[in-house]
């Protein structure tokens, strides 16, 4: 673990989740060392859940990271200032498979004890261990206009995650 990072109680986060999956964004990062994939995402949630503090976070079939979550155990959701938002969205509209963004040059990479790939430049990261998935399933809607953000019929998988690690930068 990095020592700019500390380990921390997730009742200690004093930033807004709305804001910093929202407004802020977030890459989603699953794999090993010498192989993962992330991508940004804008949509998920945290909370508490079987008791346990929990992060969710939706991934479209259609994504390469999606064949990382689906094979590891663990995800992480990292967290940045507004300085790398440029990276983060090269890293929400090009795919994995078109580019290799293992070598995004102001992201270095780092191994989190449980053997998690995290983002040393991230102010906070969340490492997750799945615990349970599902598909976003269009007959459940009780909104039948939520449908319209779906033109595609692009629904996706989500993944919910206990929270078994926090890291945060403190100044």
């Amino acid at each position: 673990m990095i020592e700019a990072f500390k380990k921390t109680d997730t009742i200690k986060l004093n930033e807004s989740i709305f804001k910093l999956i929202g407004k802020d964004w977030m890459l989603v990062c699953a794999g090993t060392r010498e192989k993962y994939n992330m991508m940004t995402a804008s949509w998920g949630t945290c909370g508490v859940l079987w008791n346990k503090p929990v992060a969710i976070a939706f991934i479209r079939p259609q994504r390469y990271t999606y064949e990382f979550v689906e094979k590891h155990d663990f995800f992480t959701l990292n967290f940045f200032d507004k300085n790398y938002r440029e990276e983060l969205n090269l890293l929400g509209t090009k795919s994995g498979r078109e580019i290799d963004k293992m070598k995004i040059d102001k992201l270095d990479a780092e191994v989190s004890p449980g053997g998690s790939v995290y983002f040393r430049q991230a102010k906070i990261v969340m490492e997750c261990k799945k615990l349970y998935y599902d598909n976003i399933k269009p007959e459940l809607f009780l909104d039948k206009n939520v449908h319209e953000l779906y033109p595609n019929k692009d629904y996706h998988r989500f993944y919910i995650g206990e929270i078994i690690n926090l890291l945060a930068k403190f100044d």
